[in-house]
C-alpha cells in the first residue's frame, strides 16, 4: 500500500511541476503588454502628412515609418505603432496594403509618446493614396 501511495504522490508532484512551468512561461508575455495610456498621451494627438518609407510587420504591433516635412522645410523620420496585427487584419488592413503604399504620401492622426521619445507616436487613423481613412490604432482626443 505504501508503494502505491508514493507513486500517486510522485505523479501528483510531477503534474503540479508541469503546470507551474507552463504558467511561468506565460508570465513574460503577460508582463510585456501595455495599455495605450501607459505609453501614449491621448491628449497630445496631431496630424502628420508625409511619405510612407518602411513597414515592420511583427507581433505584437506593426510599426510604419513616415518622412514628415515640417513647416520649416526639413524632413523628420517618424515611427508609428498600430493596433495588434490580428486587429489590423480583422479590420481589413493587411500587410500588403501597407507595402503597396510605400513611397506614397499618407495622412496619419497619431498621439505622441508620453515619455517624450522623439518622433514616435501611436497611429490612430491612416489614409493612403486611395483616400480611405482606416482605423489602425487607438485615439483618445
Amino acid at each position: 500500500m505504501r508503494t502505491s501511495v508514493r507513486r500517486r504522490l510522485r505523479g501528483t508532484a510531477f503534474a503540479a511541476a508541469v503546470v507551474c512551468a507552463g504558467l511561468l512561461r506565460l508570465a513574460p508575455a503577460a508582463l510585456a503588454h501595455h495599455s495605450f495610456a501607459a505609453e501614449f498621451d491621448g491628449k497630445n494627438c496631431r496630424d502628420f502628412t508625409g511619405i510612407l518609407t518602411k513597414l515592420d510587420w511583427q507581433n505584437p504591433h506593426a510599426y510604419f515609418y513616415v518622412d514628415v516635412k515640417e513647416s520649416d522645410g526639413h524632413v523628420e523620420a517618424w515611427s508609428f505603432q498600430t493596433y495588434a496585427l490580428i486587429t489590423l487584419r480583422r479590420a481589413g488592413n493587411d500587410r500588403q496594403l501597407f507595402l503597396d503604399n510605400v513611397g506614397k504620401e499618407v495622412f496619419v492622426r497619431g498621439c505622441l509618446a508620453r515619455n517624450g521619445r522623439k518622433n514616435y507616436a501611436a497611429a490612430g487613423t491612416l489614409k493612403f493614396s486611395d483616400g480611405v481613412v482606416r482605423q489602425v490604432g487607438q485615439l483618445q482626443d
